[in-house]
């Protein structure tokens, strides 16, 4: 290749590595001014300003913001960082100043991720709080107000919240888009390994996140449960009231507690020529048949346990815990479901350790669809038990044990 063909080609490619990290400037300048600043400076600071009024005193702002100060001054420090970077590569500054690796290097490894990832595990408790409080007139009226000003460009506060979280998910792409241009070897290493530490700091955040959302709504759970006693729920049972204090009294906790939930939603259980709303939790080693309890309130059919809970709606739980490695999943096909007036409709066999049924539950979903979906959860949750079983066999274990049918 000529002298000067290959000086255009660097020129080129260094023009590139240019384009690429002033995406990341300016994005990140967008992210900062019109996103972040935004949150602070016309919803925290509005808070704020009136709660020494004392007005919304009952409002929580970390609830609703968590780290937002955190993330701005984060943010703030970063662009100052890059900016000296993009200065010294423009040779407007005498030089001398830390290289573009090391200021990517230290802002992600020692505040940027951190930071988002605590913002982030608050963001669905965010939204649920946010929520609970859009029925208060007052509050409603705030955030009206903050919405008209001109700094949010028609943007929603739900529209802001967000923002942080897709901002952690674009990171790997603008560092990957970097390292492609770097004219050094080392560079295009170390750039890499920066992106590979945000991807595995959005994946650890899933696996957070994930986690948290089924503790709080298994905790949320554990007060909405009622097991009734055995007298109550098998009339046929007699025990004199003097004895019944001898009877172990059900813990719940230690049946759900350190449970993941795995699906959960309304179907209709057929009873004798009854049809019955129930609502089943689908757990990792059992399944939960449940009578909701409404309050007064008429509910959609549509609405998530989130609101139920919040609602203060209780789920009496019918018979007992069907513990997957003894249910039979049964299909009834359109055929025998139009002939005998069960569209959509599935059967869970309840087996003891001798494989004898000792329950039987019609169960009938609101569509073909969502009986599939049910179907597919329940299978895949038995196949897996059964996998994780076949591996590491269940023993007795304080109170967590269930009896598996290994036995």
């Amino acid at each position: 290749m000529p002298f000067s063909e290959s000086v255009a080609t660097s020129d080129a490619d260094g023009f590139k590595r240019q384009e690429a990290i002033w995406e990341v400037f300016t994005s990140e300048c967008v992210y900062f001014l019109d996103q972040l600043m935004v949150l602070k400076e016309v919803f925290l600071a509005t808070l704020i300003n009136l709660q020494m009024r004392n007005c919304l005193t009952d409002v929580e702002s970390w609830r609703m913001f968590a780290n937002l100060s955190e993330l701005c001054l984060v943010s703030f420090g970063f662009l100052n960082n890059l900016l000296r970077v993009i200065k010294n590569m423009l040779e407007i500054t005498e030089g001398g100043g830390p290289t573009l690796l090391q200021v990517l290097s230290k802002a992600f490894q020692e505040s940027i991720c951190y930071c988002l990832q605590k913002y982030c595990l608050n963001y669905s408790t965010a939204l649920l709080y946010l929520d609970s409080l859009k029925h208060r007139e007052d509050f409603g009226s705030y955030v009206k107000w903050c919405e008209r000003n001109e700094q949010c460009r028609r943007l929603q506060l739900r529209d802001l919240l967000v923002a942080p979280l897709q901002r952690l998910t674009r990171y790997p792409l603008l560092l990957r888009n970097i390292a492609k241009r770097c004219e050094t070897e080392d560079e295009r290493r170390g750039l890499q390994a920066i992106a590979d530490q945000v991807d595995t700091s959005i994946c650890d955040l899933e696996g957070k996140v994930k986690w948290l959302d089924n503790y709080q709504k298994v905790k949320q759970l554990r007060d909405a449960l009622v097991w009734l006693p055995v007298w109550e729920r098998h009339k046929r049972t007699f025990i004199p009231e003097n004895l019944k204090h001898l009877l172990k009294t059900v813990t719940l906790e230690n049946l759900i507690f350190h449970r993941s939930l795995l699906h959960e939603g309304k179907l209709v259980l057929t009873e004798n020529t009854k049809l019955i709303d129930v609502y089943l939790f689908l757990f990792d080693e059992f399944l939960l048949i449940t009578k909701m309890k409404r309050n007064k309130k008429v509910y959609p059919s549509h609405q998530e346990l989130d609101q139920l809970l919040t609602d203060g709606c209780t789920f009496t739980v019918l018979d007992q815990p069907i513990s997957l490695d003894r249910l039979q999943l049964k299909n009834i096909d359109q055929l025998n479901a139009a002939t005998s007036g069960l569209p959509h409709s599935f059967i869970i066999m309840h087996q003891n350790r001798y494989q004898q049924c000792i329950g039987a539950f019609i169960l009938q979903a609101a569509s073909e669809s969502a009986k599939k979906v049910w179907m597919s959860k329940i299978e895949g949750a038995v196949t897996a038990l059964l996998k994780l079983d076949s591996q590491q066999p269940r023993v007795k274990s304080a109170s967590l044990w269930m009896e598996s049918s290994q036995i």
